[in-house]
């Protein structure tokens, strides 16, 4: 029987809402206040947006950032409703909505500062956290990656490669549109968001998962339990070379329990193989309420 589809709570859709209007906020700040008196773009179409409003906007007054970027993530809008959902498509409406209203309200401001170093450093940090917060709670500012979607069914590259390739092609001609010097601080500006926004999506509770084999699989897992407050999960494997069965240890930790857990296995077991690998979302009570 097929699973029929619950739709989302009001209470749940204005809590979304809520982060993406202020995720694009945000942005707006960022792009307003620090980014463009200072002729520093970001990559993708908020990148584009930029250059169109810094060559145009004195010329034709509706060619501003805020209409570019509208008119330029519709198409994408509209991909992203087939591919990815009713609910992704009418998020990202409301946040680039957002994100052009608050930048028109914002126009008439004086930036933050005219110091270079500082508008990309902190342009970078305000816009990633405004675009991290978004994505988060189901929309985007950019459709960027959506087209990436699409081209690479056809094309022989990933989605990242896409992304990539498409960003450096920007900041080539950001490189004549600015000069030099700007193109570069607008790249240091996208790799600064690009972090903030891994850094947003993730969460700043960076957690490692933790696979153990060992030989003394009890020993190991109770130490974990009542010394780290931590449980275990216990899988079962088969020695590639000598096809004995083995006991995994599975547990995720926090980042500041790695050392004290490599510890405890060492005073166990000093021949146990450990694998530590970063995650990017750990959910749960019994997990949360652990480490509080």
């Amino acid at each position: 029987m097929r699973k029929q589809h619950r739709k989302e709570k009001v209470s749940h859709l204005i809590y979304r809402l809520f982060f993406i209007f202020l995720g694009a906020f945000i942005a707006a700040v960022s792009i307003e206040l620090l980014l463009m008196p200072n002729n520093i773009i970001d990559g993708g179409i908020i990148g584009i947006s930029l250059m169109v409003d810094y060559v145009f906007a004195d010329r034709i007054a509706f060619l501003n950032f805020a209409v570019v970027v509208v008119l330029l993530n519709l198409p994408f809008m509209y991909f992203g409703y087939k591919q990815i959902g009713k609910t992704f498509m009418l998020s990202t409406l409301f946040g680039v909505l957002s994100l052009a209203i608050m930048e028109r309200i914002l126009h008439p401001f004086e930036p933050f500062t005219t110091e270079p170093i500082l508008a990309t450093v902190f342009g970078g940090l305000l816009l990633g956290a405004g675009v991290g917060l978004v994505i988060r709670h189901g929309g985007s500012l950019d459709g960027t990656e959506i087209l990436g979607i699409l081209l690479t069914k056809r094309l022989p590259f990933s989605v990242g490669e896409f992304v990539m390739f498409f960003n450096v092609f920007i900041f080539i001609i950001a490189g004549f549109v600015f000069g030099i010097e700007q193109a570069m601080y607008s790249v240091i500006a996208y790799y600064v968001a690009f972090k903030m926004i891994d850094a947003v999506i993730q969460g700043l509770d960076e957690t490692k998962a933790v696979l153990i084999v060992t030989d003394y699989y009890d020993e190991v897992s109770e130490a974990i339990l009542h010394r780290l407050g931590r449980g275990t999960t216990k899988l079962k494997g088969k020695g590639g070379y000598t096809d004995a069965e083995k006991e995994v240890i599975y547990v995720v930790i926090t980042r500041l329990e790695v050392m004290k857990l490599k510890s405890i296995i060492q005073e166990i077991d000093p021949n146990a193989f450990i694998t530590i690998m970063n995650t990017q979302e750990t959910k749960g009570a019994k997990f949360k309420s652990a480490i509080h």
